[in-house]
C-alpha cells in the first residue's frame, strides 16, 4: 500500500522549521532527489572532502580516498563532473596527467558537508558502540 500524502499539519511543522526548502525538497517527483543519491552517497562525500583542501591527481585521490576500488572512484568522479561538482582537467603528457578539483558549486557544498563529517567524527564511535549493543 503506498503511503499517503502528507497531511498539512506534517507539511506545515516541517515548512516551518526550514522555510522554503520542504516544499522543493520532499514531494517525490523533485529532482533535488536525483542531487541528494549524487552527493550524499559514501563515496561522493569522501571525494568532495578529499577535494576541499585543492586540486588532486587520480592517484592521490586513491590513496586518500581510502577503500574506493578504480571503478568506483572512476565512476563517482564522473557522477560529480556531470554535475558540476568537479572540473576534470586532462593534461596532454606522457603519461596522463589528469588533475581533479572542485568547480565553485562544488567548494560551496563541501563548506555545508565539512560540518556534517566533523560531527559524524566526533559521534561515530559512540553510534556504532550504540549500535552494536542492540
Amino acid at each position: 500500500m503506498p503511503p499517503s500524502a502528507p497531511s498539512p499539519d506534517d507539511v506545515g511543522a516541517l515548512s516551518a522549521l526550514l522555510p522554503g526548502v520542504t516544499d522543493g525538497v520532499l514531494p517525490a517527483a523533485c529532482p533535488s532527489r536525483t542531487v541528494l543519491d549524487h552527493v550524499t552517497s559514501k563515496w561522493g562525500v569522501l571525494v568532495i572532502i578529499a577535494l576541499s583542501d585543492g586540486t588532486h591527481r587520480w592517484s592521490a585521490l586513491r590513496r586518500v580516498v581510502q577503500g574506493v576500488s578504480e571503478k568506483m572512484l572512476a565512476q563517482t568522479l564522473r557522477t560529480l563532473e556531470a554535475d558540476g561538482l568537479v572540473h576534470r582537467e586532462a593534461r596532454p603528457v606522457v603519461p596522463p596527467h589528469v588533475e581533479y578539483r572542485l568547480t565553485e558549486r562544488g567548494r560551496g557544498l563541501a563548506e555545508h558537508l565539512l560540518p556534517l563529517m566533523g560531527w559524524i567524527a566526533q559521534n561515530a564511535d559512540d553510534i556504532v558502540a550504540e549500535a552494536a549493543t542492540r
